[in-house]
């Protein structure tokens, strides 16, 4: 999706009308999608860490305070657009409302974050996920508003700052403080280490089979490339090294897949894709690589990626052998002889 209406031409969002226009209906449409089984639940007690150290219990707000909650990322044109918007709401809060900026730990550092927040003098509690939020909340675009009323149940699942949150933030705020039991916060997620048995899951792949994280037969190695669809485009501009990285990473794995000395599975991240957005992808790229679409981002945070690209060599037997977070000129070497170690100790 962001590979189609998020390219060079992003750059003249708050020119032109109709690209706006269809990227702010395309987002809201998957925040709502993805919120709407979240509407009138209650919300998880998470107690959340800023970037400056501060903790905020969410649990010891429901009840007192109207919450809201907003994903965000550096590098997202949406949600620099709308972020005056989110300042004011923090600034003119008062007693009844927290304001919370939730990035989304996607392709962002603390130091990208730190950065920005200078950069544009925002004053608001900043927390970065560890995919526990993303999970809990569905997400699936940037900005995704998140509002909590008073009692402690969402309110409210959007992407666009219109009528609609204004109305959704003044109802949480008004309502009376109540007691109410939220969710239970639950353990913090687990990730898969170097050593691990990697799950013996079916993913499904764009052109509708079924492909193992790991050989069936307990053999050949596999390489699992993570990524995302948008990155090379959307990125060329704001993240242009990263853009280049993810450029690589697909060259690099086309041409390394034909060796057939490795299994080979692409993953894409759901955040801001859909399955048709990543068979145009494999289309347009020539992609031989079977790819399935992480939608709810559970593969991305079981493997505990947050970046794109990286890639995971599996053993014969399905134990996680090494992984590759820097997509270098000297990746054939370095994949080629983890693939072969791999492959030796499968």
């Amino acid at each position: 999706m962001l590979t189609r209406l998020l390219t060079a031409a992003s750059l003249l969002l708050l020119a032109c009308a109709t690209p706006l226009v269809t990227l702010a209906d395309t987002g809201e449409q998957m925040a709502e999608a993805a919120g709407a089984a979240l509407i009138g639940t209650a919300a998880p007690a998470f107690r959340l860490k800023t970037i400056d150290g501060a903790t905020i219990d969410l649990g010891a707000l429901y009840g007192r305070k109207a919450v809201y909650l907003k994903f965000w990322a550096t590098w997202c044109v949406p949600c620099r657009q709308q972020m005056p918007h989110f300042e004011e709401t923090y600034e003119n809060a008062g007693n009844d409302l927290a304001v919370i900026a939730v990035n989304t730990g996607f392709n962002d550092s603390l130091s990208d974050v730190r950065g920005y927040r200078r950069a544009v003098r925002i004053k608001m509690p900043i927390v970065i996920d560890d995919g526990r939020l993303a999970k809990a909340f569905h997400l699936r675009v940037t900005p995704q508003h998140i509002v909590i009323g008073r009692d402690g149940r969402v309110l409210y699942v959007g992407h666009l700052v219109d009528e609609r949150l204004d109305i959704a933030l003044h109802s949480a705020r008004t309502e009376a403080p109540a007691r109410v039991a939220a969710a239970d916060e639950g353990p913090a997620p687990a990730v898969l280490r170097n050593g691990a048995f990697v799950p013996r899951t079916a993913l499904k792949t764009t052109d509708g089979r079924s492909i193992a994280l790991s050989d069936p037969d307990g053999i050949r190695p596999t390489v699992i490339w993570f990524l995302s669809p948008w990155c090379e485009s959307y990125l060329a501009k704001s993240r242009s090294k990263r853009a280049a990285a993810c450029q690589a990473a697909r060259e690099q794995a086309a041409q390394l897949s034909k060796d057939g000395h490795a299994r080979w599975v692409g993953i894409a991240s759901g955040l801001w894709a859909t399955t048709e957005d990543l068979d145009r992808y494999r289309k347009e790229n020539q992609v031989d690589i079977p790819l399935s679409l992480d939608e709810t981002g559970a593969i991305f945070r079981s493997f505990g990626v947050t970046e794109v690209p990286t890639m995971m060599i599996v053993d014969g037997k399905g134990r996680i052998a090494k992984r590759i977070d820097r997509i270098t000129p000297d990746l054939p070497d370095r994949l080629g002889a983890a693939v072969a170690r791999a492959g030796s100790h499968g």
